[in-house]
């Protein structure tokens, strides 16, 4: 039987048990991501029946929800001004030189977010069972894993047999025809594609990025791609692995060496769908429609291209229209208002979506030459301190700071609102991450979820503007 890509991991991980009617299949799981917000009980489940970390071979960990990204806030500092997050991070520490976990801590060279680490170092492979107590492990699909994420219990679980319980979602496709056109980035594909289909469009599926366009993305726009596919309500989303992921991931730390990688290389490229497999769905979505893409309210569904304008009551179904006025009302927004030259308070280029070395990029061409707008204040947080390093290297960090931006550590940061990087009550924030929900910047902080490009565009004018005008 004709197999996609999800079909064929499923397959070569349901080695344990499969499933039945009555029964979820039990998954092998390669590789087990942690962090310090959601492993802490996890590992106090393990001492309390006296278990330890079946495979510490196979699992990682990294500090990053609660680091602190000011360069000003040292461990012993962070004691005093966020004490709860300390003893996070000291708990993790502890519990991973416990039980014999690797660990990523401040200060470590290859510290940073779990979800740009991981890629960074190699330890994300094709082929892969990928999770993490954390939403957005669906970012390392880019790479053709199988990767979503598992809750506090299952952190435990996977912790103590390296195994999972999961029932077999259906299979979405969605098929990106066309190009992106200038000044339309992977951000606004993905925003583009949940503003089509809806947060609950691939509610109970794996999705499928297929098509030309993706084709044509790099592994850091493959990243952004899937790391928003559960923002659209799907378990994980996947891309298969070709020339370009090989060419990512050839040297780096953990990737497979001589021998081992001509062999890990040629398994990987079976990995593709069968030409004649077919999916429980299929979408399409033509990428040369796509303009910059910004959010207006409270959900990354409820977002428009930059020079539209928000919905009117008329424009939306009769189920739409409360959470059109409720979001509407939050914001501080009309309906049928333009977001284009509505002024901003905060730009945040960061978080899993995009704090990659290529994000900081595009936005510093931009920037170079031009200062953040009086009374805007623009905060640039690279993923990992890997990352921080290669655009030092660059000279980034100098234009961004000529610019009068701030040049921070490496962590998830104003995405969740840790360690005082959030926005005060009322603030409008233009920021690079992936939800918009009420309060997530900060109690009260309006948020407006665009790429990077749109992002550095707007700290230049201080107002929501279209990166097209400044390119050209």
């Amino acid at each position: 039987m004709a197999e996609t890509l999800f079909d064929k991991i499923w397959r070569r991980h349901e080695v344990v048990a499969p499933e039945t009617p009555d029964l979820p299949a039990i998954l092998h799981i390669d590789l087990h991501l942690i962090h310090e917000v959601t492993s802490p009980q996890a590992f106090a489940e393990l001492d309390r029946r006296g278990l330890k970390v079946r495979r510490p071979d196979r699992t990682v960990a990294t500090m990053d929800h609660s680091t602190p990204t000011d360069p000003s806030i040292d461990r012993a500092r962070l004691k005093i001004i966020d004490a709860d997050a300390a003893i996070q991070l000291d708990q993790l520490a502890r519990s991973c030189e416990q039980h014999g976990v690797p660990i990523f801590p401040l200060g470590h060279e290859s510290q940073g977010i779990v979800h740009v680490i991981g890629p960074e170092l190699g330890l994300t492979q094709p082929g892969f069972t990928i999770v993490c107590g954390d939403s957005h492990t669906s970012t390392h699909g880019a790479f053709g894993a199988l990767a979503f994420g598992i809750g506090t219990s299952e952190v435990g679980h996977v912790m103590a047999t390296q195994c999972l319980l999961q029932k077999k979602p259906r299979s979405l496709e969605i098929r990106v025809q066309g190009e992106l056109g200038p000044g339309v980035t992977a951000k606004d594909l993905i925003l583009g594609i949940i503003a089509q289909i809806g947060t609950d469009g691939a509610t109970g599926h794996v999705v499928e990025y297929t098509g030309p366009a993706i084709r044509g993305l790099d592994m850091e726009g493959r990243m952004t791609v899937c790391n928003m596919s559960i923002e659209a309500g799907a378990r994980a989303g996947l891309i298969a692995p070709d020339d370009t992921t090989f060419e990512y991931l050839k040297g780096r730390a953990y990737s497979p060496r001589g021998i081992a990688w001509e062999r890990a290389v040629e398994q990987w490229s079976t990995l593709a769908g069968d030409p004649a497999a077919s999916f429980d769905r299929t979408v399409e979505v033509d990428a040369s429609e796509l303009q910059p893409m910004i959010t207006w309210g409270t959900s990354p569904g409820m977002a428009i291209p930059i020079t539209g304008r928000i919905p009117t009551r008329a424009e939306v179904t009769d189920e739409a229209r409360p959470g059109l006025e409720k979001a509407t009302s939050y914001m501080g927004f009309e309906a049928g208002q333009a977001l284009l030259g509505k002024a901003v308070d905060v730009v945040f280029l960061g978080s899993c979506t995009n704090s990659r070395l290529s994000d900081l990029q595009a936005a510093a061409r931009l920037l170079e030459g031009k200062q953040v707008s009086a009374g805007t204040r623009m905060m640039v947080v690279p993923g990992s301190q890997r990352v921080k390093k290669a655009a030092e290297a660059e000279g980034l960090d100098q234009i961004f700071r000529a610019a009068g931006a701030e040049w921070r550590e490496a962590g998830c940061s104003m995405c969740l609102a840790m360690n005082g990087d959030r926005l005060a009550p009322g603030q409008l924030a233009v920021s690079t991450s992936n939800r918009n929900f009420e309060g997530r910047q900060g109690p009260g902080g309006r948020t407006l979820l665009a790429s990077p490009l749109t992002a550095a565009a707007s700290a230049v004018t201080g107002k929501i503007s279209d990166p097209r005008e400044m390119s050209r």
